[in-house]
């Protein structure tokens, strides 16, 4: 009788270790049976040289442009802007008001995916993905005449993983610096390096090589360095795969481009097979891939 209350209770405290191991490393349980993605930051190379295929991105008309005209002024993005002395510190404006206009939650996605419907429904007390960030933040930044761009991320392991296998932000090109910048409207963040912005792929041979000299900046200035730390561990293994959109255009009253019936543009790393599905069971069926850093960085044309 006795052993059998010392094996009761023994079986007990494994069952009680082996749950609070599997509590304490709960991501790493998920990771290890393809639940959610591997945090390993992976060196990543591109084709540097000139591009042989101009591919046709298409941009809003930032100025006469209607609906972008109502959302500048119905949301005061030109008083929120206009005093400000650069380039720079209007993106980080733009940046820090799309951040504070809803707390986010990644389950909720609006009845429309467009700022001033997001905008209603966010006033209305929902809230949002970082889908949801990232096209207001790139529609308020064309509204005020800043060329910008919805940016998806993707990981190493997109086809394998069920959960998390992308992020969603906004790159800006910049006529002052004459390049994209990255910018993450859900953490209102901007990654500079050496004091110059950085685009996504930057930011990912950043991380790898230069991880110490890395700041964030918004509106409010540099961002402290636990915060720094906390958002660099967690957004570098997004920085994989990219994908954009062929036509950026606001405005329902045209129809779509895309190039050879594919609406986006994906950066694929060198020596990588083009991934075709998302997170399992959703096709990536909608991307023309490339290599080459040249064509997917193209500079923005009217």
């Amino acid at each position: 009788m006795a052993d059998n209350i010392i094996e009761d209770r023994s079986m007990k405290n494994t069952a009680l270790i082996l749950c609070c191991l599997f509590l304490g490393s709960c991501s790493s349980f998920f990771r290890a049976i393809n639940y959610s993605p591997s945090i390993k930051v992976r060196e990543i190379s591109f084709l540097d040289e000139e591009s042989t295929q101009n591919y046709q991105f298409y941009y809003s008309d930032t100025i006469g442009n209607e609906y972008l005209r109502e959302l500048r002024q119905n949301y005061g993005l030109d008083t929120l802007t206009s005093n400000l002395p650069n380039e720079i510190e209007k993106i980080k404006a733009i940046l820090h008001w799309s951040s504070n206009q809803w707390e986010h939650n990644g389950s909720n996605t609006p009845s429309k995916s467009d700022a001033l419907n997001i905008l209603k429904e966010a006033e209305a007390g929902k809230q949002f993905r970082c889908v949801e960030y990232g096209i207001l933040a790139a529609a308020s930044l064309n509204s005020i005449g800043i060329r910008a761009r919805v940016l998806s991320l993707k990981t190493s392991d997109v086809e394998k993983i069920k959960f998390g296998a992308g992020h969603v932000v906004t790159e800006v090109y910049s006529n002052d610096y004459f390049k994209w910048i990255f910018i993450d409207p859900q953490f209102d963040v901007l990654p500079i390096l050496n004091g110059v912005p950085l685009n996504a792929v930057e930011f990912q041979k950043a991380i790898l090589v230069e991880k110490q000299n890395i700041e964030l900046h918004n509106s409010k200035g540099k961002v402290e360095q636990e915060s720094l730390d906390n958002y660099i561990n967690w957004i570098g293994k997004y920085l994989y795969f990219f994908d954009v959109g062929f036509d950026q255009r606001i405005d329902f009253s045209v129809d779509k481009k895309g190039y050879d019936g594919k609406t986006k543009l994906m950066l694929v790393p060198l020596g990588v097979d083009n991934p075709t599905v998302f997170q399992r069971e959703y096709k990536i069926d909608y991307c023309l891939y490339t290599n080459s850093i040249n064509e997917f960085y193209a500079n923005p044309k009217d």
